[in-house]
């Protein structure tokens, strides 16, 4: 058991991920880190320097059997779960002719799937705790698509999930259950190559990538925000302020 507060972190390996793994265990959090690859999770765990308050849960997100397995770790090793991060996805634009159903089978298994999974397990541990936390990272193309991104159909994912988000914000008020969203523009990490950066920087006014600790400094806001709920909070150096 912990009086610390404790958040479950969903493709908690690399990326925006692991980084909101860092800034929680920084600001006193336990931290339940999940991943598909148990070899992913343990490398991410000893760049860490395998801190105490961290466990990592492996499985596939886009299954209900572990969503439940992450929250009975969490209870197991400390008592409850306070906050939910459904971070897990992936970005894949390409003309929307051109997506296979393997693509829009793999986007619906993770992208939305995970999400839905993930919450339900949530929402019921978190109801009868009578509070909690559940924060969705979706993208900024989902409020502005970009004629010069084709993605279609992740904004169709994501885009959903912004309104998920302030529909389940409105279900689990009366449960003093907060459901934000935080909408990242692009963000600088190692999956995008050096070469596109020139590129990536100019879609944003700000004239450059976010980087992952600003989505950190926006999702821990709101994990710790208590009058703020049905929020879709971009991060984005103004991306979706509309066309520029």
């Amino acid at each position: 058991m912990s009086t610390r507060r404790t958040v479950a972190i969903t493709g908690a390996s690399s990326g925006i991920g692991l980084g909101l793994v860092k800034a929680f265990l920084a600001s006193g959090f336990n931290v339940i880190g999940n991943a598909r690859s148990e070899v992913g999770l343990a490398e991410a765990s000893a760049a860490l320097g395998n801190p105490q308050g961290f466990i990592g849960v492996t499985g596939d997100i886009a299954t209900p059997q572990t969503a439940e397995r992450i929250f009975q770790a969490g209870i197991e090793a400390f008592g409850q779960v306070d906050v939910l991060i459904n971070n897990a996805g992936f970005f894949l634009p390409k003309p929307f002719v051109e997506y296979s159903p393997e693509d829009i089978e793999n986007l619906l298994q993770t992208n939305l799937k995970g999400v839905i999974y993930a919450s339900q397990v949530a929402a019921a541990h978190m109801i009868g705790r009578k509070q909690g936390r559940i924060i969705n990272i979706t993208a900024a193309i989902a409020l502005q698509p970009n004629l010069a991104v084709p993605a279609a159909l992740p904004v169709l994912i994501k885009g959903g999930l912004n309104q998920f988000t302030r529909a389940l914000a409105l279900e689990l008020s009366p449960h003093n259950i907060q459901v934000n969203a935080v909408a990242p523009g692009i963000i600088e990490t190692p999956m995008h190559d050096p070469a596109t950066h020139g590129f990536l920087n100019g879609l944003q006014p700000a004239g450059r990538m976010g980087q992952v600790s600003e989505i950190a400094d926006a999702v821990l806001y709101l994990a710790n925000a208590h009058f703020t709920t049905g929020v879709v909070l971009p991060v984005d150096g103004g991306m979706s302020a509309g066309k520029w």
